[in-house]
């Protein structure tokens, strides 16, 4: 029996759908608009909406927030009230409904859910500031700021894992994050990759043509966990350039690195694909808990060098999607994958078969078939 064949006490499901909040349409929105459309009646709960930020499909449903919507500079500063997330997500009456399926990477996973309701979460990380790469975020200090700072994160991780038993069923989208899940929650997870747009994001030609890309390219936010500082220091050295796309604080610093660096800012879906369609490599150096963009390149025909941690060895096999190296951290290493990069011949189809296995179908299929209910979801709905 599946969720959607369960029927409550009225005759129709009842599902809610939550999410941490909606400021923009990056990875975790366009998993909430794919499992959103599973349901296209159910309400959205979460901490924040800023209206006309996410996708139409997304914002036809009935969104409910927190009291958080009403915070002073909430849109400018919403990451000062870290604090109060956990209050937030548990003031919403869940009462009425028999099942909830969270969209997670922060506190949404800890939403209280009805005594007989049955909660699926889709974790796209346990929230990485609180737990293992919070010296990234938070560079360590002295001080009053920093110790409330190290309280704050503390008691984030207390309630972060002692609410994990609030989910029934973990979904992760990667290995990685499902080893995390594991760690920090004493929870087992199934992996399900999210959708990617493979039927927009295509080859320009029928084979890769090395001679006529010019660059490297890297996506990803301009914030120093994602250390697109040693993707700069690396392509100075071979005298390759770089186009960083993506937004944040880093891009002043970024813009004015070694070599031949151009730092885009956001830029709209199709500038992103011609992008992807110009460039030699994907470069990601950082550790990604899933890696969105690296499927978009290989969508796109383009291989993938990346650090050899976290999500993106779910995507790329090294030496036939791209190169994996190791040790994070280093220039040097970058240096020398990009080096091996270019000795290898790629095939175009081989990138392109290899990203179409991220298809949204599969995605709902996969989902679809991780709902099929237990005998505990049909006892948590009677």
């Amino acid at each position: 029996m599946s969720v959607a064949t369960i029927r409550a006490r009225d005759g129709a499901p009842n599902v809610a759908l939550i999410h941490d909040w909606l400021t923009g349409m990056r990875g975790g929105e366009k998993v909430l608009e794919a499992i959103a459309a599973l349901h296209p009646q159910s309400p959205i709960y979460t901490l924040f909406h800023f209206p006309g930020s996410v996708s139409p499909a997304l914002e036809s449903h009935p969104i409910h927030t927190s009291f958080l919507q009403r915070a002073p500079a909430v849109r400018r500063h919403y990451r000062r009230y870290l604090p109060l997330f956990p209050t937030a997500i548990e003031s919403f009456d869940l009462d009425g409904y028999d099942l909830l399926i969270s969209s997670s990477h922060c506190v949404a996973k800890g939403a209280i859910p009805g005594p007989h309701a049955y909660h699926v979460c889709y974790c796209h990380t346990p929230m990485r500031y609180a737990w293992d790469q919070r010296h990234a975020y938070f560079p360590p200090g002295r001080g009053p700021i920093s110790l409330a700072r190290a309280l704050v994160l503390a008691a984030l991780r207390t309630w972060d894992a002692g609410t994990a038993p609030r989910v029934d069923r973990f979904i992760a989208n990667s290995r990685f994050v499902a080893a995390r899940i594991r760690r920090y929650y004493g929870r087992d997870a199934d992996v399900l990759a999210p959708p990617v747009d493979v039927d927009f994001f295509t080859p320009a030609s029928d084979e890769y043509d090395r001679d006529r890309r010019k660059y490297a390219l890297a996506v990803a936010a301009a914030v120093p966990y994602k250390r697109l500082d040693l993707a700069v220091a690396a392509c100075a050295k071979l005298g390759i350039p770089l186009r960083i796309v993506g937004g944040g604080p880093e891009e002043r610093r970024l813009a004015t690195g070694a070599g031949d660096v151009q730092v885009l800012g956001r830029v709209d879906g199709e500038e992103l694909r011609e992008l992807y369609r110009g460039a030699r490599c994907l470069v990601q150096p950082g550790v990604e808990d899933f890696g969105i963009s690296a499927v978009e390149a290989l969508a796109c025909g383009t291989p993938v060098v990346a650090l050899g941690s976290g999500g993106v060895r779910d995507i790329v096999v090294d030496g036939e999607h791209g190169v994996l190296y190791r040790p994070a951290g280093d220039p040097g290493a970058l240096a020398a994958a990009i080096d091996k990069f270019e000795r290898i011949r790629f095939n175009l189809l081989n990138l392109r078969r290899r990203a179409e296995g991220f298809a949204p179908e599969r995605f709902v299929a996969g989902l679809q078939k991780l709902l099929a209910a237990p005998a505990a979801l049909a006892e948590g709905i009677r």
